[in-house]
């Protein structure tokens, strides 16, 4: 009897690399995957909702964005973990740890080092037993300072054909781009005068996946970063990283391929790994990468901060209503990661079709008005269009589209509170936890502008505005702790729930959750805007014979009360069960 995981291995090598001696690239893929000392499962680990449960909470953050002058960041990283979040969050994204030479960490020198500057391996070995672990997986570019580009750059093998080379009289004018520099550097090698393709920055090369030896080096790295603790491994930029001339050179069949074969390999895994896929881009497209449940377990729910953040500023759920009625439950063992803000600005491209015009220039003039700056990408016209907006999500929401008012972190918890009650799982940017201002200095140091929402806190300092209760950064912190234990107690919170888009007055955003398995509902009302607003009990269908349960408050409410009253900026989690 054949073996099903060899069957579907060389299926998707057939379709990723045909023409290739299949059963030998089966095997290297097997021993880059499997090295000796390690086994596959018998048997693929089945799709399941059992992944994660309403327990489950990550935060997003940098190795380095506590520090001290003294201390290794990653161990004052995991001292505030543990003092302020364990037993409130169970996860913990570290982004790029590895030695880099630009954009933050995502231009990697050495995929299997621990930046000297942050720790080492067992500095997140000891944060991964503590916390599930996430790490980025850059599998698109590399750095141009890198072993490999250097050794690309002298002819050597491997090296040599790891790198995508094009010509400045391709035809590329279809290709999407997410920046505005050229796509193209001229470099000059042992081989003649080439030019490499760079997706982001002339800093970040991108890699040919066309070699197979490319797939396999990302596939030893994984396995490191899983012998190293890593439990979800997030696929950087993966929707780039299969390029033709004359296409998009996005969305590529062969980069579903590839990712498919990254999740064959996740589910006859020893350890549980989860695959996240970045991809930035419209809704629709963004879907795509769970594939038939064969492709990522969990997608970055993209469309929503754009989206989050129109709503807060105009004061109406209208368009974050219609998007999340026509939003598909996930598929059996898959999950929508939530969030606001993460290390990047909030991406406007996912907004597309969803934000008319008008309303997305709002926003935008909203932005800047709190100090914050707008990343363009170049259309394929030569035009420029806006790619994303920089900026903290706290300082987003200083006032409206009415201009300030002193209703902010009100305003603010109400976004984060969305993010909470949503199918998926919440992930919490560090600088959203602990409602961190706009760094201008940080703007003006790096000429960057990402790094207005890349502060890198003085742990001290940040020790002294937590202890102290009237600090900003101490009420946002305690608050959203109270608001994510809150969640983390419910079973209507699964991250697969049944939810129904509740269709009320537009400055209410409102679902349904419900777990059937413990037998719990919940309405989650959120009021975006900064008027108060009644509901009728009978609009969201509170059933008569019993008292519900507000979560947030402890208030009881009958169901035959003549109204549900929402302060400005209130959420209601009204619950059959405290």
């Amino acid at each position: 009897m054949r073996d099903p995981f060899l069957i579907r291995l060389h299926d998707l090598l057939e379709q990723i690399y045909p023409g290739q001696d299949i059963p030998v690239l089966g095997q290297k893929i097997i021993d880059a995957f499997w090295p000796e000392g390690n086994a596959r499962r018998k048997k693929a680990r089945a799709p399941s909702n059992n992944f994660w449960s309403e327990k489950d909470t990550l935060v997003i953050t940098y190795g380095n964005s506590i520090q001290d002058g003294v201390h290794k960041p990653l161990d004052l990283l995991r001292d505030f973990l543990t003092r302020q979040l364990k037993g409130v969050t169970n996860g913990v994204h570290i982004l790029p740890f590895f030695p880099f030479t630009s954009d933050d960490g995502f231009a990697v020198t050495d995929y299997r080092a621990v930046n000297p500057s942050l720790g080492d391996w067992a500095d997140i070995k000891r944060i991964s037993k503590q916390f599930k672990l996430m790490s980025d997986l850059v599998l698109n570019h590399v750095s141009s300072q890198s072993v490999w580009f250097n050794e690309y750059l002298q002819g050597h093998e491997p090296y040599d054909k790891f790198f995508f080379e094009a010509s400045p009289e391709d035809d590329l004018s279809d290709v999407v781009r997410p920046r505005t520099s050229p796509l193209l550097r001229e470099v000059e090698t042992a081989n003649g005068t080439r030019h490499v393709w760079c997706t982001f920055s002339h800093d970040q090369v991108d890699l040919d996946f066309r070699n197979p030896e490319v797939l396999l080096e990302f596939l030893r790295v994984t396995r490191l970063h899983i012998d190293n603790g890593v439990r979800i491994v997030r696929l950087d930029a993966v929707a780039f990283i299969w390029k033709e001339i004359g296409t998009k050179s996005i969305h590529m069949p062969q980069t579903h391929a590839i990712v498919r074969l990254m999740r064959l390999l996740a589910d006859f895994a020893q350890e549980p790994v989860i695959l996240l896929t970045e991809t930035n881009v419209p809704n629709a497209e963004n879907l795509s990468y769970f594939g038939n449940r064969n492709e990522a377990h969990a997608v970055y729910n993209f469309s929503l901060p754009p989206l989050l953040l129109h709503a807060m500023l105009s004061g109406s759920a209208k368009y974050l209503n219609r998007w999340q009625a026509t939003m598909p439950p996930a598929q059996m063992g898959c999950a929508y990661l939530n969030f606001s803000a993460s290390h990047d600005g909030i991406g406007m491209r996912p907004a597309e079709g969803i934000l008319p015009p008008e309303e997305k220039d709002k926003v935008i003039d909203c932005v800047k008005a709190h100090g914050g700056r707008v990343s363009m990408r170049s259309m394929p016209d030569g035009s420029q269009s806006p790619y994303e907006l920089n900026i903290t999500f706290f300082d987003a929401l200083a006032g409206t589209t009415k201009g300030k008012d002193d209703l902010h972190i009100d305003r603010f918890l109400a976004a984060q509170s969305i993010v909470m009650a949503l199918e998926g799982i919440p992930a919490f940017y560090i600088h959203v936890l602990l409602g961190t201002e706009n760094d201008y200095a940080g703007v003006e140091k790096t000429g960057i502008n990402r790094a207005i929402n890349r502060h890198r806190w003085d742990y001290p300092t940040l020790r002294e505005r937590l202890a102290d209760p009237s600090s900003t950064n101490s009420r946002v912190l305690t608050e959203m702790k109270r608001r994510i234990s809150i969640r983390g107690r419910q079973p209507a919170f699964h991250p697969n729930a049944t939810q129904f888009t509740l269709q009320l007055d537009d400055r209410i955003f409102g679902i349904w959750r419900q777990s059937l398995e413990r037998d719990q509902s919940i309405f989650a009302l959120h009021n975006v805007s900064d008027e108060l607003v009644e509901i009728d009990p009978v609009a969201i269908n509170l059933i008569d014979g019993h008292d519900w349960y507000d979560l947030l408050t402890g208030e009881v409410i009958p169901p035959h009360t003549q109204k549900i009253r929402l302060a400005p900026y209130q959420c209601r989690w009204i619950s059959n069960r405290m």
